[in-house]
């Protein structure tokens, strides 16, 4: 659609939200909600245009009169896992694709560095680690790490060690993206050559069907995190028509709502840790379900359903 026809199709309704003032958190919601939808189609195919940093604009304003409001929208949380999330993935699809490019490269710098190196496992694992492991692997139980505490300790050691560090990883993107892909560098490598370690032992399979009960949802979270960083920095690098301190106010709001929907994603990761992974002689077909459900939910929830909503807000603006 042309951009002319695209504002000529809106301005009235854009308009309107701006001259018709409401106390309804309801209505609230879903003005901001349309315009967020908007926004998103002008960022994709209007980028630099005016209209753009008007829809931006004119959403910022949406957005302070629904938390300036004292009234509660018992809606609110729903809309934001339902809508602004995903929509959120939709647009920034670029920044979390070079995030998990990142991390696959990074990745197979720590497997090809374990396999030509045979120090390379202890220097990034550390000796302590390896030794119990292979403690472990000679008592018939190469796992056991996840049976050494209870479930419930393990379980909010972890969350709150995961969260600190997606956190961490988004606010580093303020250095112009490079803690970011330094933290990608950082778990990238650690992540393969800690496969490595148990493939070379004759565990390869056996780790996939431990570990990544609850790896999956844990490193699609990593990965998440280091998009939301990049998002964060992207602001900095490339203001396009803003000021650099308005593209950095755009980008750090939503780079930080993109950091605070892993939460859910970090602590069912931490569930299944410390509650679930433990049972390291589980049936293979049950290991399986939950791997295959955790990775259905992350491509379904950020690549599959924000592309639907998109192309479902499209045609009913086309």
């Amino acid at each position: 659609m042309r951009e002319a026809l695209f504002v000529k199709q809106n301005s009235g309704k854009w308009r309107s939200y701006e001259q018709q003032q409401t106390a309804s958190p309801d209505e609230l919601a879903e003005r901001f909600i349309d315009i967020t939808n908007d926004l998103a189609y002008a960022k994709t195919f209007y980028p630099q245009s005016k209209t753009t940093a008007y829809l931006n604009g004119l959403a910022s304003v949406l957005h302070q009169s629904i938390y300036k409001n004292k009234k509660e929208d018992t809606n609110r949380f729903l809309t934001f896992w339902k809508f602004e999330l995903p929509l959120l993935f939709h647009t920034y699809r670029r920044q979390l694709l070079y995030s998990l490019i990142f991390f696959l490269v990074f990745c197979a710098i720590g497997v090809l560095s374990a396999k030509y190196d045979d120090t390379f496992v202890r220097l990034i694992l550390g000796d302590g680690y390896v030794n119990m492991t292979n403690e472990n692997i000679a008592k018939g139980d190469p796992f056991g790490v996840y049976k050494q505490q209870g479930p419930v300790e393990m379980f909010f050691k972890i969350a709150a060690n995961n969260t600190y560090v997606a956190l961490l990883m988004f606010v580093s993107g303020i250095f112009f993206c490079i803690g970011p892909v330094f933290f990608m560098l950082k778990n990238g490598i650690m992540i393969g050559s800690f496969e490595y370690y148990f493939f070379s032992k004759g565990l390869g399979m056996e780790s996939i069907l431990v570990i990544w009960i609850h790896g999956t949802l844990e490193i699609s979270a990593i990965i998440i995190a280091g998009g939301a960083g990049l998002v964060l920095g992207h602001g900095l690098l490339f203001p396009k028509t803003y000021t650099r301190f308005e593209a950095f106010k755009n980008s750090a709001k939503d780079g930080t709502k993109i950091a605070l929907g892993l939460v859910p994603i970090i602590l069912l990761a931490a569930f299944f840790e410390g509650f679930v992974t433990r049972y390291t002689n589980m049936p293979a077909w049950l290991s399986i379900s939950i791997l295959a459900g955790s990775l259905l939910f992350i491509v379904w929830y950020v690549i599959i359903y924000p592309s639907k909503i998109f192309k479902r807000n499209q045609f009913s603006q086309a």
